[in-house]
């Protein structure tokens, strides 16, 4: 029972580390922008397909092996999407966005969420008809092994997959580098200025609208890069972002609305709900007890984990 329950809480701490990361993207989106992406779960779906290529169509990633590789190739899927999520902005979100839209309010949250549900639908078959429907993989020898601990007391050994593990520390040097660069950096305080008060960033020389197609940009980016972690470790389809956008949702919500920090620990939550829950529940109700923690968080503390915070992006 020892042993199930330690890996049980390290697979929740490795699995949230990933989805903190994923969540942080779409956390990005809206505390900047406000707009609720519902198309969040196809970047990440896009970012396991572009690090797929990348590993097997570049010599150079060829080169680093099978090991460094895959890591280097999902680091490699932030810049492509950054670009994608910049150009989806400048041609589609941007007209149901920013400055000129929301004192439109009659039609401006409707029009974010049928662009956003539109592309989501498009990406999906799109994506379906390139791709195929046979699921793949960023194949790995770490996948297959493991790190093992202990023994515990009572003779309890702790498995840690090591796909798992490198995925992880990756996703937590990308949080900590954007952090920092969100505070500590020129770009980082624009971002800021223009989430707390895009008129008065009007008048301060800010770009309102550049900050906007950086930080959609930056939200796919980021969100790609979580996508080529976790596909180091299991297979996806083009659907794939269906099982998880729930998860984003609910991972950001958790954290505060709006609060890049309280993302991450929103995402670390869930991982470590879905995770351990699986101790006594079947697979099938995993989700039902991240709900049930959704909605006593959130009774409690109806600004999230972070509140405060939700404040400034």
């Amino acid at each position: 029972m020892l042993e199930n329950v330690l890996n049980a809480v390290a697979a929740g701490l490795i699995i949230g580390c990933l989805y903190g990361l994923m969540c942080i993207g779409l956390g990005l989106i809206f505390g900047i922008m406000k707009v609720v992406n519902f198309a969040q779960g196809e970047l990440l779906m896009l970012g396991m397909y572009v690090s797929l290529y990348l590993v097997g169509g570049f010599v150079a990633l060829g080169i680093l092996g099978p090991y460094i590789g895959p890591f280097v190739a999902a680091l490699l899927a932030g810049p492509v999407l950054f670009v994608g999520g910049a150009l989806l902005h400048r041609f589609l979100i941007s007209h149901v966005s920013g400055l000129s839209i929301a004192s439109r309010t009659e039609t401006g949250g409707f029009g974010q969420l049928i662009v956003t549900l539109g592309i989501s639908l498009i990406l999906q078959n799109g994506g379906l008809i390139v791709f195929g429907s046979t699921p793949k993989s960023v194949l790995t020898p770490l996948s297959a092994r493991a790190f093992i601990l202990g023994p515990f007391p009572g003779g309890a050994l702790l498995f840690l997959n090591q796909a798992r593990v490198y995925s992880c520390a990756v996703a937590i040097v990308v949080a900590i580098v954007l952090w920092l660069v969100m505070e500590r950096t020129r770009l980082g305080k624009s971002l800021r200025a223009a989430a707390d008060n895009p008129v008065a960033a009007t008048y301060m020389g800010i770009d309102v609208d550049r900050a906007y197609r950086i930080a959609f940009g930056l939200g796919a980016g980021i969100t790609a890069i979580a996508g080529g972690l976790m596909a180091t470790y299991l297979t996806f389809t083009p659907f794939v972002g269906l099982d998880y956008v729930i998860i984003m949702y609910s991972g950001v919500v958790l954290g505060g609305m709006g609060s890049i920090l309280g993302a991450f620990w929103g995402g670390l939550t869930v991982g470590f709900v879905q995770q351990v829950s699986a101790l006594v529940l079947p697979p099938q109700l995993q989700n039902a007890a991240i709900f049930v923690v959704f909605l006593l968080i959130v009774g409690l503390r109806p600004e999230g984990l972070f509140g405060r915070s939700a404040e400034r992006a």
